[in-house]
């Protein structure tokens, strides 16, 4: 699900946990319609969408992978084959054979879902197409959209109020629905009933990210640019005009910035940075950009949410409601919040942005597909976790700087193609290690055991020479990305330094970026004074190139 969000955690020194997937626990409670529910049913939720101009229907999954809805059924969109309101949770049979992979609504409402095997699922409101079944009939029960998309594996929707959007894992985009302001993106004003792929800017780029506002389209392609079509009588586009776009533009005021998420509100826009900041342009009138005031810009501006760096931001084509969580935990809100403008980011007591959707939003929808993790059963991978460096059950002892870590030789040897020939006819129970630290190693063999790290950005310098050493892809990727995480003014030559010596490329370039973009700050640090000659004139040779001296 939410997944692939990015995650930026730390600062010099500070520890980070990166991970590459994980859930959390929510309280559906805090949605008004799951008052209809008993707590016995409401244990049992594992995925939950509240939407509806009103916040009053519901779909979600339970832990027997059963799928129900309840509330109101405007337009046929709670998908029983009728019309009729519910105040008892239905089972929708006609899915019960799938697993839900991603579902957004609009605001018929109508619904647009994928499966865990990249299909597309679509009903409700289909006035002007946006269900993609090539009619403008009410869908009273869900029907799979294979036009154009039948070899295709979708990994993502998003719906606007009565259009509709689909990103497949080969990084296309397809487009459908009501198209009054070009927003289907197919060059014309004419509706769409069918899904067609949307070209022109995106023909030969990958698209990592989607999103609609109510009558806007918005893609983010793997090398962070932001591509905007649709409506723009607000700004919403980012554009600097007003004017509406049929097809795909780069949201050219964003040149040098790599953008890795957007939002969309009814009229507004958030995009994250890598770097974990936050810009903001369009429909202002309940202060949704953050900015202070309440007039609109047609150009990204910077959203000023204290000195943490931004790890989420949330917003929904329905509410003119703005979040965001921090590094740190803290989730911010602005924009319409129960009927109050709040003009600039206030902090909340709340641990998830979900929760400011359930209790300001105006109407209380969520703003994603929420997934609920139980906290009663632990899984194989959580019972593994917990048997880490425990020394009751190990079979093996590493000894580095004179402590011992604790492990169990046959899930090394699974986990690992180095230790499964090092341990293959090794008797030893005790294995003495000299050549990384013991924070690095321990982290090493932690990894081992819950696919994620918990280390500062130096320590984790230490780590990616490990991971390059023994020849582990992903753990180099996630000290890659615990050390662009952790960077700042102070660390940042060492952190270059280090992306040169070990080869991360990607890290590299990432860390060079970083050091452009503050330069006057780092030119003044001690790591800067005590740079390495050869990377220094290398340095000062790269910078020269993309004008970091030009006046």
């Amino acid at each position: 699900m939410e997944e692939e969000l990015p995650l930026f955690c730390g600062g010099s020194g500070k520890s980070v946990h990166a991970t590459l997937s994980s859930l959390k626990m929510l309280d559906v409670g805090k949605w008004p319609i799951f008052s209809l529910c008993s707590e016995e049913e409401l244990q049992l939720i594992r995925q939950a969408c509240v939407f509806g101009s009103a916040g009053n229907e519901v779909l979600y999954t339970t832990v027997n992978d059963e799928i129900f809805v309840l509330g109101t059924n405007c337009s046929g969109c709670l998908g029983l084959g009728d019309v009729q309101s519910t105040l008892e949770p239905r089972r929708l049979d006609s899915l019960s054979d799938k697993k839900i992979a991603c579902l957004s609504y609009g605001s018929g409402p109508h619904v647009v879902l994928a499966t865990t095997e990249g299909e597309v699922f679509t009903w409700g409101h289909n006035a002007y197409g946006q269900l993609g079944n090539g009619t403008i009939n009410h869908g009273l029960v869900p029907s799979h959209i294979s036009t154009n998309l039948s070899n295709k594996q979708v990994i993502e929707v998003a719906c606007g109020s009565y259009h509709s959007l689909v990103l497949t894992s080969d990084g296309e985009v397809f487009a459908w629905g009501y198209n009054n302001s070009g927003q289907v993106g197919s060059g014309s004003t004419a509706n769409q009933a069918i899904p067609r792929r949307v070209t022109g800017c995106l023909q030969n780029k990958v698209v990592v990210n989607i999103a609609c506002g109510q009558m806007c389209s918005m893609a983010v392609v793997d090398a962070g640019e932001v591509y905007v079509w649709g409506y723009n009588g607000n700004g919403q586009l980012g554009l600097g005009s007003s004017g509406n776009q049929p097809t795909p533009c780069r949201v050219a005021a964003l040149q040098g910035i790599r953008v890795q998420r957007v939002a969309c509100g009814y009229a507004h826009t958030l995009v994250l940075t890598d770097e974990g900041q936050v810009y903001a342009w369009g429909a202002n009138s309940y202060g949704q950009l953050g900015t202070g005031n309440k007039s609109n810009q047609s150009y990204p501006s910077p959203v000023v949410v204290e000195k943490d760096r931004i790890i989420e931001i949330a917003a929904c084509h329905s509410a003119h409601t703005s979040a965001a969580k921090t590094q740190g935990g803290h989730v911010y809100m602005w924009g319409q919040c129960r009927g109050q403008s709040v003009v600039l980011p206030h902090l909340t007591h709340f641990s998830c942005t979900d929760d400011v959707f359930a209790c300001f939003a105006t109407p209380a929808v969520t703003w994603r597909f929420l997934s609920v993790e139980p906290d009663d059963h632990l899984t194989v991978a959580e019972s593994l976790k917990r048997e880490f460096d425990n020394p009751d059950t190990a079979d093996l002892k590493f000894l580095v700087d004179g402590k011992y870590i604790y492990a169990h030789k046959v899930l090394l040897k699974i986990r690992c193609e180095h230790f499964r020939s090092s341990l293959e006819d090794n008797e030893d129970d005790i294995v003495e290690m000299s050549e990384f630290s013991y924070p690095v190693y321990r982290a090493f063999l932690e990894y081992l055991y819950t696919d994620s790290i918990s280390l500062s950005p130096e320590e984790a310098v230490g780590l990616l020479d490990l991971a390059t050493f023994y020849r582990e892809n992903r753990l180099k990727k996630l000290c890659q990305q615990t050390i662009k995480q952790g960077i700042c003014e102070e660390n940042a030559i060492s952190l270059l330094s280090a992306a040169v010596k070990y080869d991360a490329q990607d890290l590299e370039e990432f860390c060079f970026r970083f050091c452009i973009n503050h330069l006057t700050v780092v030119t003044q640090t001690s790591g800067f004074a005590e740079m390495d000659h050869d990377l220094l004139k290398n340095f000062i040779s790269k910078a020269s190139r993309v004008g970091a001296f030009k006046n």
